[in-house]
């Protein structure tokens, strides 16, 4: 079977944490959506359809996956924003012949063959694939999940976390030889706890999954008197410093640096929360850097459902807790803090302690009442320096994406006084 993924018009909802990549490379549980999808459905060969603009630095991170085509002549389209799970993957592995796959009347799958996948492909990309001329299509309702705003991955967290355990576990079980977890380390329900190779636990650490499974990657380093409670993961080269209180539900990407408090969370990658504050019902893309004492709230005073402002509209999320959505390389000075629902476009620079606005255009700088626009190149090499001492080298598509997404922003910040 050769597998697509595609974005469509929705993808824009999940802005800002999907300028700089696909809606499918978004995190919930301890895998990215495309891993889910690969994972569950196991295809021979891959496709990925991505805005035209993301081409570039999506052919660098996937070598060898074609990009906006599809060489071959049978194909399943999933749609990026499924979660994906066992039974809906049985159910599109084992349709017969070219099949629409609805939920809710929502697209979330097609398989396509022959002229009719000819005819899907022969326009240029610009929602996802174009249906409106093939024939004899069999609809097929299924149930599916699809995520439509940046709170439904953070609330998807929760049950993703233990999908997520159960699949990646089967073959391994327990603390990895290398690792080393201090006696005075505690670990409850330990059956539910996996510990990476070369991870080391220290003295008075936490490791409480009564609530739900702990993942714990390679090569991470748990502080003394840290807790973190289940569900939960912990990616590769990870740290949790002293003292830190992980609630359940919470993911922490690779690389990232986390302290204080932190709840019902997801930090994609490669970011740091690791003083004192608190982060709640939030989503941290990769590369962002919340100053020591950092507070994001996640419930209003009355207790009332959240309104979000996602690319350019006021939405209403239905929830009554929604927190931060911050995208790439965002800064936060020390003791920020930060309102309900706030959404920071990427590569902003916020420091000063009043509360800013709740919706901050990508590439700003300043305080509460005066913000400026951030020169990209100074911006640009910013990130290379922060990359860098990742050991994550910028390529020229990864500064020209800085670039696009500078000018695709442009009228948001048009008000500003520079």
């Amino acid at each position: 079977m050769h597998l697509c993924l595609f974005e469509d018009i929705h993808s824009n909802n999940f802005l800002p944490l999907t300028y700089f990549r696909p809606v499918y490379d978004l995190r919930c549980g301890m895998l990215s959506l495309k891993e889910r999808i690969v994972s569950h459905l196991q295809p021979k060969s891959l496709s990925l359809f991505v805005r035209e603009y993301l081409a570039p630095v999506v052919r660098e991170e996937n070598p060898g996956v074609e990009v906006n085509k599809v060489s071959s002549g049978n194909c399943l389209f999933v749609s990026g924003r499924t979660i994906m799970d066992a039974r809906l993957a049985r159910q599109l592995k084992n349709a017969k012949g070219d099949c629409l796959f609805l939920s809710g009347g929502h697209l979330v799958a097609v398989r396509l063959s022959g002229e009719n996948l000819k005819k899907a492909m022969s326009s240029t990309y610009s929602d996802a694939i174009d249906l409106s001329d093939v024939k004899n299509v069999l609809n097929v309702d299924v149930e599916a999940r699809l995520v439509s705003y940046p709170w439904d991955l953070v609330y998807a967290n929760e049950s993703e976390l233990a999908n997520d355990f159960l699949l990646l576990t089967k073959k391994s079980e327990g603390i990895e030889k290398t690792s080393v977890v201090h006696k005075a380390a505690v670990l409850l329900d330990k059956k539910h706890v996996r510990i990476g190779k070369k991870t080391v636990v220290g003295p008075g650490a936490v490791l409480d999954a009564t609530g739900g499974p702990i993942f714990i990657g390679d090569g991470v380093k748990i502080f003394p008197t840290a807790v973190i409670e289940g569900p939960c993961y912990v990616g590769a080269g990870s740290m949790i410093k002293v003292g830190a209180r992980v609630y359940g539900n919470t993911s922490i990407g690779r690389e990232c640096k986390v302290g204080g408090e932190v709840e019902h969370s997801i930090l994609h990658s490669h970011s740091n929360k690791q003083h004192d504050g608190f982060l709640g019902h939030s989503y941290i893309a990769p590369w962002v850097n919340l100053g020591a004492g950092t507070t994001t709230s996640n419930l209003k005073n009355t207790y009332g459902s959240v309104r979000v402002q996602i690319n350019g509209k006021v939405v209403d999320s239905g929830r009554a807790f929604v927190g931060l959505t911050a995208g790439d390389h965002v800064k936060i000075g020390i003791n920020g803090t930060i309102d309900t629902g706030t959404v920071i476009g990427p590569s902003s620079n916020l420091y000063g302690t009043s509360i800013p606005p709740k919706s901050i255009p990508a590439f700003s700088w300043g305080t509460a009442g005066n913000l400026k626009t951030y020169d990209v190149e100074r911006a640009t090499a910013v990130a290379a320096t922060v990359m860098n001492r990742r050991n994550v080298v910028t390529t020229e598509a990864y500064r020209q994406l800085f670039r696009y997404i500078f000018e695709l922003t442009i009228n948001e910040r048009v008000n500003y006084r520079d």
